[in-house]
C-alpha cells in the first residue's frame, strides 16, 4: 500500500486529489496539510512513500520544504503539483530529485498515469536488486522515443528482436548460421531463419552457401556493411 499525503493550501484542491486517488488501487491518503508546519508534521507521524506538494503554501516555498521532509524521512518520493511555470523555479524544483511535477489545473487522466508509473516503479525497486536498461528508459522516459525510432516491420517479425538479430551480426566479423543465431536469441533456427531472410530481403545482408566436408551445404548469413 502506497501512503500519500496531500500537500495543498486550498483544501479544495486537496479534496480533488484525494478523489483521484480513490480511484487508484493500493493507494491510502495517510494525511492533508494546509501549510509546511502540518506537512512536516505528518510526515514525522505517518512516514509517507509519497507526498504530493505544492510549492505556494502560506508559511513557506515547497521547494524549500523538500530538504526538510528528506531531512526526516530520506527515502520520501514527491510530486510537485503547482501552478508555478516560472522556468527558473521549476528547475530549482527538479534538481532537488522530484518523481514528476504536474502543472495546475490538473487533469485526471494525466494524474492518474503518474500516481500508476510511480507504484510500478516503486514495486520494481522494492523487489529487484539490480535494476535493468529497460527499466531506467522507461524511467527517464527514453523508452517511447526508441519505440517512435523503430521501424514497421511485417507480421510475425517483431522490431525489437529483429535489431537484436542486427546488432549481434554487425558484431561478429564472420557469417553466421540459422541454427547458431537461433541459440544466441534463444529461438528455433526457424524463427531465427525467417528474421535472417527478412534482413535480405531488405538488403541489410546476405547469405552464401557454406560446404562441410560431409552432409549438406550450409546457409551461412553476413551483414552487408556497405548499407549499416
Amino acid at each position: 500500500m502506497i501512503r500519500v499525503i496531500i500537500a495543498e493550501d486550498d483544501y479544495r484542491v486537496a479534496g480533488i486529489h484525494e478523489e483521484f486517488l480513490m480511484k487508484i488501487s493500493g493507494v491510502k491518503v495517510v494525511g492533508k496539510a494546509l501549510n509546511g508546519k502540518e506537512t512536516l508534521k505528518l510526515v514525522d507521524e505517518t512516514s509517507p512513500d509519497l507526498v504530493l506538494l505544492d510549492i505556494f503554501m502560506p508559511d513557506i516555498l515547497g521547494i524549500e520544504l523538500i530538504k526538510e521532509m528528506r531531512d526526516l524521512k530520506p527515502q520520501l518520493d514527491i510530486i510537485m503539483i503547482s501552478a508555478a511555470t516560472n522556468k527558473e523555479m521549476i528547475e530549482e524544483a527538479i534538481r532537488k530529485g522530484l518523481f514528476d511535477y504536474i502543472i495546475k489545473p490538473v487533469k485526471m487522466d494525466r494524474f492518474v498515469e503518474t500516481i500508476e508509473k510511480y507504484k510500478d516503479t516503486k514495486k520494481t525497486l522494492d523487489e529487484n536488486e539490480e535494476i535493468n536498461q529497460s527499466f531506467l528508459d522507461e524511467y527517464f522516459g527514453q523508452a517511447k522515443q526508441r519505440k517512435s525510432n523503430i521501424k514497421e516491420t511485417p507480421k510475425g517479425i517483431d522490431p525489437l528482436t529483429l535489431e537484436k538479430i542486427e546488432q549481434i551480426m554487425f558484431e561478429m566479423n564472420e557469417g553466421i548460421t540459422a541454427e547458431e543465431m537461433g541459440l544466441k536469441i534463444g529461438a528455433s533456427r526457424t524463427t531465427a531463419r525467417r528474421y535472417l531472410e527478412h534482413l535480405i530481403s531488405e538488403g541489410t545482408c546476405a547469405a552464401e552457401l557454406e560446404y562441410g566436408i560431409v552432409g549438406r551445404p550450409e546457409r551461412k548469413y553476413n551483414i552487408n556493411r556497405k548499407t549499416s
